[in-house]
């Protein structure tokens, strides 16, 4: 006989929704965390971290009371979710925001089934605790058959006030980044090349990361973070029970702020079965990477009597998320080892990307065969070329607390501006289409795992409104990791260009990264089909992950009117300006 799941899942989680019946009453209040000895401010939603999972049915019509209890404007964001765009909760672009004291009440008709999330659109808030899941039970069943069901809620927690860590990287983008390269390291691998040519590359290589002002081993902006499942680390061991033979459903979401993860379950194999909310063929993998703001539905199925780790390993590998799938509690697995620390290669941007790139007169002589070795101090001299490592600069005083909606609106973030200036100069890059984001050169996984990749996912069926696309945009990622800005088209928020489509249209989107970073692009309203390299189209999603150098192609069915936010999920990428909306015009009649 069937356990009910979401008994399971509630007991679990220790999660409650706040009311049987479709009125939900949310407050937003201050609160502390404990991580790692260390205590710390946060913001809760009813005094929970992550807050109270909300299960809806699709077709209900929900009613959502927010009272704001922090002491600074916030907002919820119900996020993949398709409702009206003010309900959608971005403060100055749907809706004001909820003042200190006040309540706001969303009200929409649930229009879809899945797993999907809700958090804070607001200032930073989303880091510090604003964020809890959703499940929509479908209004017919949609064959995805379990004998129970867990929610994961993979985040991450900073050990310091994340205004003061984003002022730190204003000042200096690489103040987190420990494992910089020093002239040393340089000289060690000249001397490591067995001839002139290897030893031309190294220099070549060198002098390409300067120009382009990136360090191969600045894999992620800030480090320092706890990673933890369903807001326990991996000491606690979150732990999730099964009977051998039964199907477990295993529902993540990644309501991280900067942290990507690896996930998988030494022994036991994945079967993906829903992304983002969306019902997928069902698909067999051992690995997959879950960006910011993405979901993923598996089935596990184990057999044997004992205990699994569930491993979510994050992409810098500075440390993992871990829980535990077992028979019965107490129980814990043995934790592998993480992979090697990746460090990027010219390979990553993509093979045509350094093809196209600009060279300077000095590199290129630096790049012929008969390049010498340049001295330490020319060396030292080069553009992204550390000295020694030495201690990291006095920590600036803490960055004032802003509201996300204000820091984009009036780009008052240190340094910002509208229109920047690329630091990098490529040339007429070639990108690559990016239908794998889990498969880069930074992934050092045996060959043997099957890893997921976008291009592996096709909808468990056809979506009616399918069709050839009536235009085409191009949208590019663009901005400075060493002066610290993110941006879209050479512009930060609100200074970006929008997107301007007509209600009832097919738009196919190019999403272009110029940049030496992933970015898991999020479309608010509506979802994006991904076109897959041969042109097919593949799995419906509402954030799609955009590798270094990459382009990822998505036709969207323009379906929802008025505008809507599209932004990276990075939080601290959104709120130093990487974000636009998607401007829907007058009705097309096709």
């Amino acid at each position: 006989m069937r356990i009910l799941a979401a008994a399971l899942l509630l007991a679990a989680l220790a999660l409650a929704p706040p009311s049987l019946a479709d009125t939900y009453n949310l407050t937003l209040e201050p609160t502390t965390v404990t991580v790692g000895g260390k205590t710390s401010p946060a913001m809760s939603i009813n005094g929970q971290i992550p807050g109270p999972l909300l299960r809806w049915k699709e077709g209900e019509e929900v009613t959502l009371n927010v009272t704001n209890k922090l002491g600074e404007d916030a907002s919820i964001h119900w996020h993949g979710i398709i409702l009206p765009q003010e309900m959608d909760g971005v403060p100055g672009l749907s809706f004001d925001g909820i003042k200190p004291s006040q309540t706001f009440t969303y009200r929409f008709k649930v229009k879809q089934s899945g797993t999907y999330w809700y958090h804070s659109h607001s200032g930073l808030q989303e880091q510090l605790g604003v964020f809890a899941p959703i499940i929509i039970d479908p209004a017919q069943p949609d064959g995805i058959v379990a004998d129970r069901e867990y929610v994961v809620v993979l985040s991450d927690w900073l050990k310091e006030d994340p205004y003061t860590a984003l002022g730190k990287l204003k000042k200096d983008s690489s103040w987190y980044n420990y494992h910089r390269r020093t002239v040393g390291d340089f000289f060690a691998d000249l001397s490591r090349a067995p001839n002139g040519e290897a030893r031309a590359a190294v220099i070549h290589e060198r002098l390409a990361w300067g120009r382009m002002r990136m360090d191969p081993t600045d894999i992620t902006d800030v480090s320092g973070y706890a990673f933890l499942v369903n807001g326990k680390d991996a000491k606690a061991n979150w732990t999730a029970l099964f009977k051998p033979g039964e199907r477990v459903r295993l529902r993540f979401v990644n309501a991280s702020a900067m942290t990507f993860y690896d996930v998988r379950i030494p022994g036991l194999k994945m079967t993906v079965v829903q992304a983002d909310g969306q019902n997928v063929q069902p698909l067999g993998v051992d690995q997959f990477r879950i960006a910011m703001g993405e979901t993923y539905d598996v089935i596990v199925e184990p057999t044997e009597d004992k205990a699994y780790s569930l491993f979510a390993q994050a992409y810098d590998r500075t440390g993992y998320a871990r829980g535990t799938l077992a028979p019965r509690e107490g129980m814990s697995a043995p934790v592998p080892p993480m992979d090697p620390r990746p460090v990027r290669s010219l390979a990553d941007m993509g093979a045509g990307a350094m093809a196209g790139m600009n060279m300077s007169t000095a590199a290129k002589a630096a790049a012929a065969p008969t390049a010498t070795a340049p001295t330490s101090d020319a060396m030292a001299a080069m553009p992204g070329m550390d000295k020694p490592a030495a201690k990291p600069p006095v920590a600036p005083a803490a960055a004032p607390r802003h509201d996300m909606a204000a820091m984009t609106a009036r780009n008052d973030m240190p340094g910002a501006e509208d229109r920047v200036t690329p630091e990098m100069d490529m040339g007429e890059v070639a990108m690559d289409e990016m239908n794998s984001p889990a498969r880069s050169a930074t992934s050092p996984n045996p060959a043997s795992l099957k890893i997921l990749a976008y291009a592996d996912l096709k909808a468990a069926k056809a979506y009616a409104d399918r069709g050839p696309p009536d235009r085409e945009v191009t949208l590019r990622l663009t901005g400075s990791m060493q002066r610290y800005y993110w941006s879209i088209d050479g512009h930060k928020w609100p200074g970006a260009p929008p997107i301007k489509v007509h209600y009832g249209e097919r738009a196919r989107v190019h999403i272009v990264n110029e940049t030496m970073m992933e970015h898991p692009m999020h479309l608010h309203g509506m979802f994006m089909d991904l076109v897959n390299a041969d042109g097919t189209l593949g799995a419906r999603k509402h954030t799609v992950l955009v590798g270094p150098y990459q382009t990822v192609t998505a036709d969207v069915t323009v379906d929802a009117t008025k505008t809507w936010a599209f932004h990276c999920h990075i939080l601290f990428h959104a709120a130093t300006g990487m974000m636009t909306t998607m401007v829907v015009g007058q009705v097309v009649n096709r």
